[in-house]
């Protein structure tokens, strides 16, 4: 039977949306898979979407009715759901990881690429830990119990962990210059922050700019979002799109286009890499 969940894993996604290509191209509605596994058509639904996990039994019985014969084939699909079902590092964090949130950081560490917009903070991966703590602290975003907040920066720093990785993602940040002007933790504390971005751009898989005020108005203004970039074939462009309790996770061809073009747009507008470098180093001299 399958099993609910607070959130799929990337494995789990590829999966299903491989499963949900295969009926497909059988022929075969949900609710035909449906009678195969004596469940409802929603179940389907929700496997192929990865709201629950798969057991190995289903997954082969999906695969006879698809038409599916070559043992290695079979085999790729049992070991793919094995390894889609092992829990994600994150997991350990479930005490204080919302299930909108785990997807994003699962999505974050099958990426090849992220961009992303931050107008009011120095985004999670590039944080230091005593501006995470400041951050947490001031209840920005809704963690303001002593031990959550350890939790959450711990969290948040072993998040970090993948842009060291040789197989990490490319990262490209837009931040406003608000974030910079809005002190956390006190000039210490910034000082530190500053550091670390400093340091951010001389990593040749980061690209930091900063938004100045001079600037004016750009189209970016409405929120923080991200856009995931995979090299898999099954998962498409996606977005994130956080709002105060929750989140979004954009898929249409349509809103993702918005997005990027949007990021796009904003990047030319932006300071440029060594302007930001230049712009982070006269802000230092600040503090």
């Amino acid at each position: 039977m399958s099993e609910p969940r607070s959130a799929p894993t990337v494995g789990q996604l590829v999966l299903g949306r491989r499963l949900q290509q295969l009926r497909e191209r059988a022929g075969l509605k949900r609710e035909d898979a449906a009678r195969v596994l004596h469940v409802a058509p929603a179940t389907v639904r929700r496997m192929e979407t990865a709201e629950v996990s798969l057991k190995i039994p289903y997954v082969k019985a999906l695969l006879e009715t698809y038409g599916v014969q070559d043992p290695a084939d079979i085999e790729g699909f049992v070991s793919l759901t094995q390894e889609a079902n092992r829990p994600g590092w994150w997991q350990r964090f479930h005490d204080v990881l919302p299930g909108w949130f785990s997807v994003h950081v699962s999505l974050e560490g099958a990426a090849s690429l992220l961009r992303a917009y931050e107008p009011h903070f120095v985004p999670g991966l590039l944080q230091t830990e005593d501006y995470a703590r400041a951050v947490l602290r001031s209840g920005a975003v809704g963690q303001t119990k002593p031990d959550d907040i350890e939790r959450y920066v711990a969290l948040r720093m072993e998040r970090q962990n993948l842009l060291a990785a040789e197989d990490g993602p490319r990262l490209w940040v837009l931040m406003d210059e608000t974030v910079l002007r809005r002190p956390a933790g006190g000039p210490g504390v910034m000082a530190a922050q500053v550091e670390r971005l400093l340091e951010a751009t001389e990593n040749p898989r980061i690209t930091l700019q900063i938004a100045e005020f001079a600037a004016g108005h750009h189209p970016g203004t409405y929120g923080p979002f991200v856009l995931f970039r995979f090299e898999l074939a099954e998962l498409p462009d996606m977005v994130y799109v956080e709002y105060l309790t929750g989140a979004v996770y954009l898929e249409e061809r349509s809103e993702v286009a918005s997005h990027l073009e949007v990021l796009d747009r904003m990047s030319t507008q932006a300071a440029t890499a060594r302007r930001t470098r230049e712009i982070l180093e006269d802000f230092r001299k600040e503090l």
